[in-house]
């Protein structure tokens, strides 16, 4: 490719990911797409609509985007999730600081988001501090601490941590079993067989996989004119990525506050977070639901920046969120990211307790 067809296509990949984190937005407004209110659902009503939802949208991710790897489209090996090292006690201590942080922040970083865009003043103050809370822990001072204990425990496994590897056979073929495995539960329910969980699963998933195609195909280049080098354009980490939010909370932070440094680019993962709240505030708009909402005393301002200070930390020392991780990341089959997810789930049950335990004192 010429140099000068780079803008253009750069253009075209940040548009592509900005108008499908609008949909994700919207999708998730429209629907109430929430982990932790999955999570709480069933925790405290034995409803699990929300977690069917979670569950489809796992196994739509998980088969389009290998099926994708198998056709050639994508390669899973230049994601951040599927290296040969796994991370399992990153992922066990920023799964659960995570899970219990999203608790006490009412939701998780991307329903956040999607609050925010809804009118909700307490969601900007939880993704600012979350923010500055994971661009410390990416290469600040929790960063120090990130790289010089919990990252120094993982397992190796040369060929690649992906499920798929390890068993020895086509990620198609494992994809596959897991996806008929997850569809089989959510329609178990009567309320699996739903529209609402249908139209959550299959667009969220099917969002994920289409923001993977565009960074790992449509943004993909084998030879960058400039370097002569292979290079995955407008991304941060500069691998293939799809949606996540905890990380790009920071970078966009970052991005707003260095404007002015031409160092600082619009990449996937900011557009991303920006996309997520427009889109959910046209939902609201449409539904008319949109009002303003802040905190209601000084000791839920509390409870909620000392949960978004766990998201922030804990997201990045678990190498995602419930979207980054729990969908994006169990996508690629990787072993981490089911850790991940299970700790996560686990420190939001343990969140849950320790919500009912503050009332029950209260």
């Amino acid at each position: 490719m010429d140099e000068s067809a780079l803008p253009a296509l750069m253009h075209q990949v940040l548009w592509a990911a900005f108008g499908l984190a609008v949909l994700f937005g919207a999708v998730s407004q429209r629907t109430r797409f929430c982990t932790m209110g999955a999570i709480s659902d069933v925790y405290a009503m034995g409803d699990w609509r929300r977690t069917r939802m979670w569950v489809l949208a796992i196994a739509v991710a998980v088969l389009a985007f290998n099926g994708m790897a198998v056709m050639g489209v994508v390669n899973p090996a230049d994601s951040i999730y599927t290296g040969p090292r796994v991370l399992w006690l990153s992922s066990v201590v920023g799964g659960l600081l995570f899970g219990f942080g999203m608790v006490l922040s009412s939701g998780c970083i991307s329903r956040n988001l999607v609050r925010l865009g809804g009118g909700n003043l307490k969601s900007l103050v939880v993704l600012a501090v979350a923010a500055i809370a994971a661009g410390a822990t990416l290469r600040g001072i929790t960063a120090v601490v990130r790289v010089n204990t919990l990252e120094k425990v993982f397992v190796e496994l040369p060929g690649g941590q992906a499920l798929s590897a390890l068993l020895g056979v086509s990620p198609l073929v494992v994809a596959g079993v897991l996806a008929v495995a997850l569809v089989a539960w959510v329609l178990m329910g009567r309320e699996g067989r739903s529209g609402e969980v249908w139209l959550a699963g299959l667009g969220v998933g099917g969002l994920i996989a289409a923001l993977w195609w565009v960074s790992g195909h449509l943004g993909f280049l084998p030879e960058d004119p400039r370097t002569l080098e292979p290079v995955y354009l407008a991304t941060n980490s500069r691998h293939m990525e799809s949606l996540s939010t905890i990380a790009p909370i920071a970078y966009a932070l970052d991005w707003v506050q260095m404007f002015s440094d031409t160092s600082k680019t619009l990449t996937i993962g900011i557009v991303s977070v920006a996309g997520i709240v427009v889109g959910a505030a046209l939902m609201a708009a449409l539904e008319r639901s949109f009002r303003w909402e802040g905190f209601a005393n000084v000791s839920d301002l509390g409870v909620h920046l000392a949960g978004a200070v766990l998201m922030g930390v804990g997201g990045i020392v678990a190498m995602g969120c419930t979207i980054g991780q729990g969908i994006t990341g169990v996508s690629t089959l990787a072993v981490g990211s089911f850790i991940a997810l299970a700790a996560m789930v686990a420190g939001a049950l343990a969140g849950l307790k320790y919500q009912e335990w503050r009332l029950d004192r209260a």
